[in-house]
């Protein structure tokens, strides 16, 4: 009897095996053999079946209980809200971490700049005729070069995603 109305109740609430097992954090061979009759509940998990199926524990262990058919449109809409919820909470990482890595990019920019500020190219005082000073200097200087004409346009541009990809309260 107790086993049946396990069954009845859990197929009337749409779940599956797996899904009940979960929520009462046993494997599912367990939800199985109490299904089957092999094996029994003790008196805790039989709270927290009753507690899960929200149906008093003498409902469980009394008479058999009638298999009603699952509201099909209620459990499709449970499991999409379930799905969505993940998306979004997805979603919402991938936003926080873009946010982060657009000002961990400004914060660099501004850090090479300070840098190059600094240090005042200071491969203009090398000696250039040791092969290893020019070609080491060559390529400061071209690094220099580019960075100076090109890291305003990303440093705006990261500014301006960080702006875009921050959390709205």
């Amino acid at each position: 009897m107790l086993n049946e109305n396990i069954k009845a109740i859990r197929t009337s609430k749409g779940l599956s095996q797996e899904e009940l097992a979960i929520k009462l954090n046993v494997v599912r061979q367990t939800i199985s053999k109490w299904e089957q009759g092999l094996s029994v509940p003790d008196a805790d998990m039989l709270i927290s079946i009753s507690e899960v199926f929200e149906t008093p524990v003498s409902t469980l262990l009394g008479e058999s209980v009638a298999e009603t058919k699952a509201d099909d449109l209620r459990v499709l809409s449970e499991k999409l809200e379930v799905i969505n919820l993940r998306l979004a909470r997805g979603k919402a990482a991938r936003q926080r971490a873009a946010h982060w890595f657009f000002i961990s990019l400004c914060a660099a920019i501004a850090a090479i700049f300070a840098a190059l500020t600094v240090l005042n190219s200071p491969y203009l005082a090398w000696d250039f005729s040791q092969p290893e000073t020019a070609i080491i200097g060559t390529v400061f200087h071209a690094f220099e070069w580019l960075f100076v004409r090109t890291a305003p346009l990303a440093l705006i541009g990261a500014v301006a995603r960080a702006c875009l990809t921050r959390e709205r309260a």
